[in-house]
């Protein structure tokens, strides 16, 4: 498993081991299954290619965007592919961002069980961010992982198992009997804010502007690419005319960054809670971390 905040290169150093090690990627990012939300998302999918052979990859472009995805069909589809990877004698590399999605992998899923309400979701909908964070904020939180949640999405799922544990016992953790080790790219905090600068101007001028615009032409609601958060969220705000463009970048620059820093506080938090991470210096040579990782997982 190779973790890390964005934009830290967590997914290249995932390929070159992959293709040392005749491995295959598990992406563990909760936007990249959407089909069509590609430099919102940082798919990067170019990185797959290494020394000219193809690196196999998995749960990135399944759905289309405004399908309904959560961490509970997350774990559906990763427990369905595992066994694959495993039976063609390749060995699986998760690599990915979202916390909360790693740690269900490794820990098993237990709020992931519950039930989806479709009554309940078609009565948040219509509601404004403010008034869900209201909701979201008088919920509470019998368990530390509703408090967790970051995006419209993930705090009306909070709210959702809230209300179904109040009238139901917490389900039981059901780990995959499968040992991880587990690496974290590791990298100077000026760094990754100056890296998370220079992308984002970078994805700008590549058209993930338009990349918005096409995802509102198709016909999904304004309010569901809202869900999506940050480089989804904001630029909606700019095409409809909620924000103008300087305030758009200036809000979706410092929105990044705050979200890369509580990406690497849960991963703290996992450590704290036992996990053991490998923390890989992210400006080594790519050859030099590759050989470093082989190593620490006894796979050199």
């Amino acid at each position: 498993m190779i973790l890390g905040p964005t934009a830290t290169g967590k997914t290249q150093l995932a390929a070159h081991v992959a293709f040392r090690v005749k491995g295959e990627i598990i992406s563990a990012d909760s936007r990249q299954v959407y089909r069509g939300m590609d430099l919102g998302t940082g798919k990067d999918l170019h990185e797959y290619e290494v020394a000219g052979a193809q690196i196999p990859y998995h749960l990135i472009n399944i759905l289309d965007a405004g399908e309904q995805f959560d961490i509970n069909n997350y774990y559906k589809q990763y427990e369905a592919i595992l066994p694959g990877i495993l039976s063609r004698n390749h060995i699986p590399v998760v690599c990915g961002g979202s916390g909360l999605y790693l740690q269900t992998i490794v820990e098993g899923s237990a709020l992931s069980t519950v039930p989806g309400n479709d009554v309940l979701r078609t009565e948040l909908e219509p509601l404004t961010d403010d008034e869900i964070n209201k909701r979201y904020e008088s919920i509470r939180y019998q368990v530390d992982e509703l408090s967790q949640a970051t995006t419209r999405k993930r705090r009306i799922r909070a709210i959702e198992i809230e209300l179904w544990l109040r009238n139901n016992p917490m389900p039981e953790r059901k780990p995959l009997d499968i040992a991880y080790t587990v690496f974290g790219v590791s990298l100077e905090r000026k760094t990754v804010r100056d890296r998370i600068s220079r992308r984002l101007v970078q994805r700008l001028d590549e058209g993930m502007i338009e990349e918005v615009q096409q995802l509102l032409d198709s016909g999904i609601p304004i309010e569901n690419l809202k869900w999506y958060g940050l480089e989804y969220r904001w630029i909606t705000q700019f095409l409809i005319g909620e924000v103008t463009r300087k305030e758009m970048e200036e809000g979706l620059e410092i929105a990044i960054h705050q979200f890369s820093k509580r990406q690497m506080t849960f991963f703290r938090k996992l450590e704290k809670s036992g996990w053991h991470i490998h923390w890989v210096d992210g400006t080594l040579p790519m050859d030099t971390k590759v050989n470093w990782t082989l190593e620490k997982a006894q796979l050199a």
